[in-house]
Parts: structure tokens; C-alpha cells; sequence
């Protein structure tokens, strides 16, 4: 998946740990050739001012400032570099946090091999393509693409599986209509789809969403509107 990738990516790598940081910065010189490391947050802003990295991958717990600080000051004059956030902790006060900065990925330890490359390749993604895995649906929701999270006034709306699916094909489709059929192949892609099913499931996601995000146009399909 990243072997393709554009190798001139500037990668900021912050952690504390030495052989966790020493690990990591291994693995990714097998993709990356411009990689810049800091044992701390403080050494990492004066590293983000001299290279100006495209990628930031940055611990939170560290010592004289944490990775969400740390973070949050790049924020307040940068919002396009891409940030994978690591931690130890699944705490949501975190995740709310991270979504709260935008453009964040957020990891929890041990990290995945493949987390961590998926992690990287929606960060390269966004840099080529100008986009933000954090969609605004409205003055208070948020849609986290790539945490998979709904969150509508800091606070996470549980979605099921189905609802789920037909949310993000909708937001990937957003500038039309999705076909029954795509809805079909997507959300039921395991099963035949009834119509009372998809209207279970189309009322079930509006009545977590604001009340005329999502229309219709019959004999089409749905299509929510941003």
C-alpha cells in the first residue's frame, strides 16, 4: 500500500521512549526518506519551524509538554499538516481531543503494523487529494472518516453496523445521489436488501443526525446534503 508513495514526504516522528521511537523510525525509512525525530515535544516544535513537516506521528504521554499540547500549538498555525496521534490509552476524553484538532489519526498502543500503514496512507491521501478525514455535518456534529466516529456536541453517538456503512457511502458520494443498488452492494453486501430494511435504517441514521441531512429522490436513491 505505501511502497508508491511519494518518498519526499516530510515525516516528524516525536516520542520518548528510544527503542520504541528507534523501532519506529526503522519502518518507516522503508517508505519515507525525510524523517526527523524528537525525544520531546519541545525539540519537536523547533524541528516543525526548521522543516516543516507534512506528516507529524507524536506520543501523548511525554514529558514538559504532552502530545495533545504539543499538537494544539502546531494547530494554531497550521491546519493542513496531517497528525497520527499514539497513545497508551483508549480514554474517549482523548479521542475527543484528537477530533477536536482535526486531520488527526488516532492510535492506541500496541500499534498494528498494518494500523500504523493504513494510518499513513490516509495521511498521504489527504495531502494529495487537499481533504481532512474530519467532516463537518453540521454547527455541532462531527464524522471522524477514518476513527469511524459520530460525534454531536463532544459527545459520541454509538452507530450500528449498517448505519454505519450507508453514512460513510453517502459522505463518499456526497455531490449525488447513491442508487439502491450501491446500497444494496455496500451495506447489505452479506444479504438480500428489503425495502422496510433500508427504511429501518434510513430512520434509525436521521434520528441521529440533523433532520434533513440525508434526502431522497424517489426510484434513485439517498444522498446527504452538506
Amino acid at each position: 500500500m505505501l511502497k508508491d508513495i511519494n518518498k519526499n514526504i516530510k515525516i516528524l516522528y516525536v516520542e520518548d521512549d528510544d527503542i520504541t521511537r528507534e523501532n519506529a523510525i526503522e519502518y518507516l525509512e522503508n517508505y519515507f526518506e525525510k524523517i526527523y525525530e524528537a525525544n520531546n515535544a519541545i525539540t519537536a516544535l523547533k524541528l516543525y519551524e526548521t522543516v516543516s513537516p507534512d506528516i507529524i506521528i507524536t506520543d501523548i504521554q511525554m514529558p514538559k509538554l504532552n502530545g495533545l499540547e504539543f499538537v494544539k500549538r502546531i494547530r494554531e498555525k497550521d491546519k493542513k499538516v496531517q497528525v497520527i496521534i499514539v497513545t497508551a490509552f483508549s480514554d474517549k476524553d482523548y479521542l475527543f481531543k484528537a477530533i477536536e484538532l482535526q486531520l488527526v489519526k488516532y492510535l492506541v498502543k500496541p500499534i498494528k503494523e498494518k494500523e500504523l500503514e493504513e494510518a499513513l496512507f490516509s495521511c498521504v491521501n489527504s495531502i494529495e487529494n487537499d481533504s481532512s478525514n474530519i467532516i463537518k455535518l453540521d454547527k455541532n456534529m462531527l464524522f471522524d472518516i477514518y476513527n469511524k466516529t459520530l460525534l454531536i456536541d463532544d459527545e459520541i453517538i454509538k452507530l450500528r453496523t449498517k448505519e454505519l456503512l450507508l453514512l460513510e457511502l453517502l459522505l463518499k458520494n456526497k455531490n449525488r445521489y447513491v442508487t439502491y443498488n450501491e446500497i444494496e452492494n455496500i451495506v447489505w453486501f452479506d444479504s438480500a436488501m428489503s425495502k422496510d430494511a433500508l427504511k429501518t435504517v434510513i430512520k434509525n441514521l436521521k434520528s441521529k443526525l440533523s433532520k434533513d441531512l440525508i434526502s431522497n429522490l424517489s426510484g434513485t436513491g439517498y444522498k446527504i446534503e452538506l
